[in-house]
């Protein structure tokens, strides 16, 4: 087998899930986006609250990443993507948010929708959403000493402080039998880069999604967030290791084949060190590469990690 005959289910939402489809896309064409839907602001939030759909624009964003790089696919990305600008109702709200919305409204499947969405931009892969009733977030931090609960993507996102625990409302969504059957027959599971708590953590907060991906035989590869300012976003302050800690907290039987970590976010010894004690604690290596953009230095460079994701795929195919 080739690395291009392999199967790869991505997990997460958002600018990070949108980042590794694109990097896959170069290596593979049999790639299942399972996007998390939990998201509460802006336009998605928005139709959301009016319709009780799941919301849209993290589908919308995997949609786009899978667009071939053909002037038919940059032209359909770049429309999915564009905003409108007014001083009524339509501010704000992305195409293909309302493209989707339009579909699942007139035909009630969420699924389909996004499949016809997906045959219109020709994409590569797959587009799913991991439960097929819209989710929140809710999270306990520690505030300095005094323990605050919040609820919603955007609140949990921007709350100060140390997490101590961390749930779905509700408890048990449909987990989406479509993203089921892509985690049974996967070859390779990837979990982000992107925000931990509102992309990643959802998707191991989901018993049904966990026991899939704890069952199956796919190798899996979590790629972690680079650096950024110290307060400027969720989890600042905590090391790489810690996220991981987190996802063990939650998915005791998670195994990791590959830890994908920017040279930067183990810049010391110690906090490499840490990371290869967690790592190796669930059954993995650690792989250090220099995968941040020139341009944008909290943001993953595409060419960079593609590179770092072939020669993983291809060093294991080699075994």
């Amino acid at each position: 087998m080739s690395s291009s005959e392999l199967s790869v289910v991505s997990l997460g939402g958002g600018h990070g899930l949108a980042a590794t489809l694109k990097s896959l896309r170069s290596l593979t064409t049999r790639i299942t986006a399972i996007v998390t839907v939990a998201d509460n602001g802006g336009s998605s939030g928005r139709l959301r609250e009016e319709f009780s759909f799941l919301p849209p624009g993290d589908l919308r964003m995997a949609l786009a990443a899978l667009c071939s790089e053909d002037e038919w696919g940059r032209g359909w990305a770049e429309i999915l993507q564009y905003r409108f600008t007014s001083e009524g109702e339509m501010n704000g709200h992305a195409l293909g948010n309302l493209l989707l919305s339009a579909l699942w409204n007139r035909d009630g499947d969420p699924v389909t929708g996004i499949d016809k969405v997906g045959q219109l931009l020709k994409i590569d892969g797959r587009v799913l959403p991991m439960a097929l009733d819209p989710l929140d977030i809710e999270a306990v931090f520690d505030c300095d000493g005094v323990e605050r609960s919040v609820k919603g993507q955007v609140q949990v996102a921007t709350t100060k402080g140390e997490i101590k625990s961390l749930t779905l409302i509700p408890s048990t969504p449909r987990f989406t039998p479509e993203a089921a059957s892509a985690i049974a027959e996967a070859d390779w599971i990837t979990f982000g880069p992107g925000s931990w708590f509102s992309s990643v953590m959802p998707h191991l907060l989901l018993k049904e999604e966990a026991d899939a991906i704890a069952s199956s035989a796919a190798k899996k590869i979590v790629i972690f967030n680079l650096p950024e300012p110290h307060g400027a976003k969720e989890f600042a302050g905590s090391s790489t290791a810690d996220h991981l800690r987190l996802m063990l907290q939650h998915a005791p039987s998670l195994t990791v084949d590959y830890a994908l970590v920017d040279s930067h976010s183990v810049a010391t010894e110690e906090q490499l060190s840490d990371l290869k004690e967690v790592v190796e604690s669930c059954g993995g290596k650690v792989i250090v590469s220099d995968l941040r953009s020139a341009k944008e230095a909290i943001h993953h460079d595409v060419n960079k990690l593609t590179l770092a994701l072939s020669h993983i795929f291809n060093a294991t195919l080699l075994r």
